[in-house]
């Protein structure tokens, strides 16, 4: 692995891992009232578009953490529309 890819890892494993805490919480109050509909699916378009990235250069940090972080993102945006 050369440094690229060691701190592409490593930035995939921090951004991915410091969403789940919000995700854990989200789903287990299903409480999402302090959550912004529109910062939301803003971010998990943002979030999809890097996985699309991340496909277009076949650059496997990129494309777990995003799949990861779009899942989760996506399912919080889901529960935010369902108990709004």
């Amino acid at each position: 692995m050369n440094i690229a890819d060691l701190i592409g890892t490593l930035a995939a494993c921090l951004t991915t891992f410091s969403f789940l805490p919000q995700a854990i919480k989200t789903f287990r109050t299903k409480d999402v009232s302090g959550i912004s509909l529109s910062m939301y699916s803003c971010f998990t378009a943002g979030v999809a578009l890097w996985l699309a990235y991340g496909i277009l250069l076949g650059a496997w940090p990129i494309i777990i953490a995003n799949v990861i972080t779009v899942s989760l993102a996506l399912s919080i945006l889901l529960m935010k529309l369902r108990y709004r």
